[in-house]
């Protein structure tokens, strides 16, 4: 076979063009620190690592949004901390106001200030979370949740909570709802409760009661009635939802249990001839509620036995109901810090993904440094070899003998 000089020329410069780019292609691995600089370096190798770099992008995003998860629930959390210690003030209020010396005018201050801790209750309620949206409107968070009119509030949220993705398949709840925190709170003993009727003049006490037998429970309404004859005083028992008189003319001793269909509760003092007494299934009633019948409590002039005695069972349901209620706000607070204990957890387990993703990524797409500048040596100094031997045979001429 005949090879004519141009044809040397060309394979030449071929190779050595070759050997060229394979260089700079090292240089490049060497000079980036990546194996896979173009998708065309290692098409497999590239897939994979757009594969692990999005799963690390989509955790790193769970992070954003746990960061803004903690940051809600931590001021939920400080929130109803000022919830708690408003609940715990009025507690102390109605224990100061069962002083039998305080007349009708310091009831009154006590009752005025009271109105401002409901007005600050009402504020807390109200509270957002520094961009505008209602910590407790449930979804509708650009609603203001509670609005008052005289000593009640009226609810205008609803009862769903917020919701952020924090983990692959998990979302957490970043609100409560007003309506579940602040209303739906169970009055009495949160099974049943017991009242005095208004028309009393007797100086009979009754208390909150308790359940002797949750399956026994009818949750119908009861009436009590007393009748006092030659001085012997004896209630009867009336189920006024079944129209029936579950017993009569028991004799009553100040302070004895008076049981009947699984509850229990007392009455003590004197009751008067005429003299009612009500049990009714526990109903939602919220903390403005409470506050609010606090407030008017106080502010009625108490007048002789039948007057002392009102005040007092108002004030013993009262204090029951702010126990229910303080419990509540502290089952809410439980369930608070349970969730930023997981986004803690949640954390931990998001910087331990994103050290197994970046792992992955370098064994994917990172340069070897040994083998590249082994590699990088190799072609060097084929590339210069092929470049001296290029320039010999190019040299063969007979012209260089004549």
């Amino acid at each position: 076979m005949r090879i004519s000089t141009s044809m040397m020329y060309d394979m030449g410069i071929a190779r050595i063009g070759e050997q060229q780019s394979a260089l700079a292609r090292t240089q490049q691995e060497v000079a980036t620190g990546r194996r896979i600089v173009t998708p065309s370096d290692d098409p497999i190798g590239a897939s994979s690592a757009m594969n692990v770099s999005g799963s690390d992008a989509q955790n790193s995003q769970f992070s954003v949004n746990r960061s803004s998860a903690k940051s809600s629930l931590a001021l939920e959390d400080g929130i109803l901390q000022g919830v708690t210690d408003l609940i715990q003030d009025v507690k102390t209020s109605v224990i100061a106001v069962g002083n039998p010396t305080l007349g009708d005018s310091e009831r009154g201050f006590m009752a005025t200030e009271l109105r401002s801790r409901f007005e600050q209750l009402l504020g807390l309620a109200n509270s957002t979370d520094g961009v505008g949206n209602y910590l407790f409107s449930g979804y509708r968070s650009s609603a203001v949740p509670f609005s008052a009119s005289g000593t009640a509030a009226a609810y205008a949220g609803d009862a769903g909570s917020r919701q952020l993705q924090v983990a692959a398949g998990r979302q957490l709840a970043v609100n409560d709802s007003g309506l579940d925190l602040f209303q739906n709170i169970r009055a009495g003993n949160g099974s049943f409760t017991t009242a005095a009727s208004a028309g009393n003049t007797g100086s009979g006490l009754v208390s909150t009661g308790s359940v002797l037998d949750p399956a026994s429970l009818t949750r119908h309404d009861y009436k009590i009635n007393f009748s006092v004859a030659g001085g012997v005083t004896t209630y009867s028992v009336l189920d006024t939802t079944a129209g029936s008189t579950l017993s009569s003319g028991n004799p009553y001793t100040s302070g004895n249990a008076i049981a009947f269909d699984g509850l229990q509760f007392e009455v003590s003092g004197s009751p008067a001839n005429g003299d009612q007494f009500s049990v009714a299934p526990s109903p939602n009633q919220s903390i403005f509620q409470t506050i609010g019948d606090l407030i008017k409590l106080l502010n009625t002039p108490v007048v002789g036995a039948a007057g002392a005695a009102s005040l007092s069972n108002g004030l013993t349901a009262a204090n029951s109901n702010l126990d229910n209620a303080l419990d509540n706000v502290l089952t809410v607070r439980a369930a608070v810090g349970s969730r930023l204990h997981e986004l803690d957890a949640l954390d931990v387990v998001g910087e331990d993904l994103h050290i197994q993703y970046q792992r992955t990524l370098s064994e994917l797409q990172d340069t070897d440094y040994n083998k590249a500048l082994s590699t990088l040596a190799q072609q060097q100094t084929g590339l210069e070899a092929a470049q001296k031997s290029f320039v010999k045979v190019m040299g063969l001429s007979l012209f260089n003998y004549l």
